[in-house]
């Protein structure tokens, strides 16, 4: 079936080649029957999905090893459109020869880029982009009924694009770390609100929770409150007696640096702390994975004491024992 039999003008020509050809040929269509699956020696899971945007659905079939956890085969069938079909094809295809923990890590994104014709050019409108994210949500759902869980407990993060899956918390770090001031730089460094954009501003054709113009706005200004306090606090932390300032260091820790040491299963604690001649010398030792590791002479305490001088003040030494 040719493009222009289907859609008239230009928006048929921004579904890529691979889509008409997943959506007209499917390769993984169909069924896994327990029989097939007792061949197998795997267990048989049959996931349903639907958008409630458009009226679509899939059912996912996965044949899993129980020994290995190792999906062996996938099909799927999918009730609507064409890009339905090809976003369910391929979701089948990138999860087979996958673990269930493998496979819950693949994103709508991967499948969308894996129907492009070009890395460039995006495989399908940005309003249709919802269908990659049905393929990505029915793997969570098989997953679920694999591991006999809930499908909520498997979704860690609170998801603001849902056309990119990009996460409130991943978007608020984005403009932290990279100072953002505007939308267009969210979009440019996360891909959010780059499809169908109703999680841009209110007024787009889908209602959100979270829009990325209040986002910005709300965490900019939670930036410029914790550099007034900054700056409070280094001015205060010259005044501060050696119990306050130690007081002030450990809590410095606690909001900034534990909880980026503990990410990697290490951490830090106060050994001692001296002042001379203007400088406050902040003795440390290193716990858990941190103890021994080569960055914890180098990077990582390059970290610590630029988090505390940014934090503090400018003449803060740290020294590891």
């Amino acid at each position: 079936m040719a493009k222009n039999d289907l859609i008239g003008g230009s928006l048929w020509e921004q579904y890529s080649n691979k889509v008409s050809t997943r959506m007209n040929n499917p390769e993984h269509r169909g069924e896994i029957s327990d029989a097939e699956a007792k061949e197998l020696g795997a267990r048989l899971i049959v996931a349903d999905w639907g958008a409630e945007s458009c009226g679509d659905a899939v059912r996912l079939y996965w044949a899993v090893d129980p020994k290995t956890n190792r999906i062996l085969k996938a099909k799927f069938k999918s009730f609507g459109c064409g890009t339905a079909i090809a976003s369910s094809d391929v979701m089948a295809e990138l999860s087979m020869g996958k673990t269930v923990e493998e496979a819950l890590k693949i994103t709508n994104i991967e499948v969308e880029m894996a129907l492009r014709d070009s890395p460039d050019i995006p495989a399908i409108p940005p309003q249709k982009m919802h269908c990659s994210v049905m393929a990505y949500d029915v793997i969570k759902k098989a997953a679920s009924l694999y591991k006999g869980v809930d499908m909520a407990s498997l979704v860690e993060e609170e998801i603001v694009c849902e056309c990119a899956r990009v996460s409130l918390r991943t978007i608020k770090d984005v403009i932290r770390i990279n100072n953002l001031t505007t939308v267009e730089d969210i979009t440019r460094y996360t891909k959010a609100g780059a499809f169908c954009k109703s999680c841009l501003r209110p007024g787009g054709h889908e209602k959100r929770s979270h829009y990325l113009v209040d986002i910005l706005s709300a965490t900019r200004a939670e930036m410029n409150k914790d550099k007034l306090l900054t700056q409070a606090e280094a001015r205060d932390f010259a005044t501060m007696n050696l119990i306050q300032k130690h007081r002030a260091i450990e809590k410095a820790l606690d909001e900034k640096i534990r909880p980026a040491l503990a990410a990697d299963g290490g951490s830090v604690e106060i050994v001692d702390i001296r002042e001379s001649e203007g400088t406050v010398s902040v003795y440390i030792r290193y716990l858990g994975a941190c103890k021994g590791c080569i960055s914890s002479t180098k990077g990582t305490l390059q970290f610590i004491e630029s988090m505390l001088k940014r934090e503090l003040a400018d003449n803060i030494r740290v020294l590891p024992v």
